[in-house]
């Protein structure tokens, strides 16, 4: 492989990250939005999760920079998510009323 070669693959790996990482990004500013993710399934949550630390794994393993970055911030985002939704589904669960600080 060349050098542009090296490059050019470098920015696909990044785009890739970024196409991703986008999908999480969304879904926490519709989230905070909405103050809802009734929508968010639990079980997809958590297999995208198990298979990003896969991949970090694999990352580590072949020191794949790009692998690694990717679902790093992946994982963040998704905690993000994971936290917002627990802490909306109390939420909504809770019965109307006033409420005291």
């Amino acid at each position: 492989m060349t050098t542009v070669d090296i490059a050019l693959l470098d920015v696909v790996a990044v785009a890739g990250g970024v196409l991703i990482l986008s999908g999480w990004v969304h879904q926490i500013i519709k989230a905070y939005k909405t103050k809802s993710l009734r929508d968010v399934s639990w079980y997809l949550t958590m297999f995208i999760g198990a298979g990003s630390v896969l991949w970090i794994t694999y990352g580590v393993h072949i020191w794949d920079v790009y692998i690694i970055g990717t679902n790093v911030a992946g994982i963040t985002l998704m905690v993000t998510v994971i936290l917002m939704k627990r802490k909306y589904d109390k939420m909504a669960r809770r019965p109307p009323g006033p409420r005291l600080k």
